[in-house]
């Protein structure tokens, strides 16, 4: 398929009503982006983007309830039937990027050619110009070859590469993913571009790098080709480097690798249904490079832990998942053995945490896995089997037949430190023996406690 070639769409009518709704008023409106590059693909795409010469105000005007809320000329015009909004963007011509992110300056267009020539990549460069021949006919407009690039499997930036990386330096991140994701090869050029401005890539915002990076691990397939390939590029080390450091450190694994390649096996052998699981599985051993000690990693769990709430605060993660990555982090290298009692199960999962055990045993199969054990010898499928047995017998304080309140009323000692140790012990009591947690039972050992 080229430049000009008649194309039909069985477009949804939300986004065709958009189209004739514009047209109709006078202006031009085409598709656009990642929705033309998966129709010439042959994929149905997730969003459709649209793209107009009418200015935002007069498009905004055309849809009630329609949004604009950003200075780049994207109103979203809301899907009557409850579907998801459809961005519509006037043309436009962008000058200068000072900040390597934002263009200096943005003027309305006339030309959905000039409007493309701003875009990264080829294979994002194309639109579909609807005609009035029938519902859905049309014609791709690829001024830069973008659909001869994807039938060559290329990646190639639109005009010089420099320029594009220059005016954000994101898209030497967006360049992995896309090559990785379409199994796509770096055009030569482009390729020497990312090298060359590597370095640039220091400068993101967290936040961006990071929303790169999970959208990387959520992809269906594995994401080691992607890390694998920003490593050759220079993008590991710039943007991870306490990931690029376990390059080289040696493992006692019976499959090939160092530590880099175990860690990125790690992840593959995780679902993508969770990016964050994936993430944990990449920072898992970040620990070995620094604890590395006469063949041993000597409390690279513990370290690793700080080293991955680093990293990830450095990409202004959430909360919420700095803490659970280093939760699993920390606590990946347990072991097990088939003499535990009980109590110590009841221990270890108070230890870990019931909310972090189906993620901590996701994680070390996907570490066996990885390290080519079929069988592990630490019996944990066994722990695994005698956690659910006792996951729900009193693990915490408020779990107890009683409270400090029925403590203080009925021992008479007032409330303080004192009460707080004798929840302690009760609750190790009754974490021993399950049995022991009645009211009866408890207040009589609490008063044999006091009494001693």
């Amino acid at each position: 398929m080229r430049d000009g070639d008649p194309l039909r769409i069985d477009l949804p009518p939300a986004v065709s009503a958009v189209l004739s709704t514009l047209r109709e008023a006078g202006a031009e409106a085409a598709l656009v982006g990642g929705s033309v590059r998966d129709l010439v693909r042959g994929d149905r795409p997730a969003d459709w983007d649209v793209a107009t010469s009418a200015p935002p105000e007069d498009v905004a005007a055309q849809f009630p309830g329609a949004t604009w809320e950003n200075p780049f000329g994207t109103v979203t015009v809301r899907d009557a039937a409850g579907g998801p909004g459809i961005e519509v963007t006037t043309y436009r011509v962008e000058g200068g990027y000072r900040d390597r992110r934002r263009p200096d300056e943005v003027r309305w267009g006339k030309s959905l050619t000039d409007d493309l020539a701003r875009r990264d990549f080829t294979i994002n460069a194309m639109a579909w110009l609807p005609d009035d021949i029938a519902p859905g006919s049309g014609r791709l407009v690829d001024p830069y070859g973008g659909a001869a690039d994807l039938e060559a499997g290329l990646l190639r930036a639109v005009g010089d590469p420099d320029e594009r990386f220059a005016e954000d330096a994101l898209r030497l991140l967006r360049a992995v993913r896309l090559a990785t994701r379409f199994d796509l090869r770096l055009d030569p050029a482009t390729e020497v571009a990312i090298v060359a401005n590597a370095s640039d890539a220091a400068g993101l915002s967290g936040e961006r790098v990071r929303d790169e990076l999970m959208r990387t691990l959520a992809a269906p397939h594995p994401p080691s080709p992607a890390f694998e390939l920003m490593e050759r590029l220079g993008l590991l080390a710039v943007l991870l480097p306490e990931l690029a450091a376990l390059r080289g450190v040696p493992q006692a694994k019976r499959l090939a690798g160092d530590a880099l390649d175990h860690s990125l096996r790690t992840a593959d052998a995780l679902p993508s249904e969770d990016p964050v699981l994936r993430l944990a599985g990449l920072l898992h051993d970040i620990g070995k490079a620094t604890t590395l000690a006469d063949g041993h990693f000597i409390h690279h769990d513990r370290d690793g832990a700080l080293l991955a709430e680093q990293v990830l605060a450095r990409l202004r993660a959430p909360r919420a998942e700095i803490t659970r990555v280093g939760r699993l982090v920390r606590h990946h290298m347990f072991t097990y053995t088939k003499d535990w009692t009980d109590a110590a199960v009841r221990r270890f999962i108070r230890r870990v945490g019931v909310d972090l055990l189906p993620d901590l045993f996701d994680l070390r199969e996907a570490d066996d896995v990885a390290s080519g054990v079929e069988e592990p010898p630490e019996g944990w499928r066994e722990l695994r089997e005698r956690v659910a047995a006792v996951v729900n017998d009193p693990l915490e304080a408020q779990h107890l037949a009683i409270t400090g309140d029925d403590l203080v009323a009925q021992l008479r000692i007032p409330p303080g430190p004192a009460i707080g140790q004798l929840l302690a012990a009760l609750l190790e009591a009754v974490i021993d023996d399950p049995t022991l947690n009645s009211r009866e039972q408890l207040l009589a050992l609490a008063r044999a406690m006091a009494s001693a």
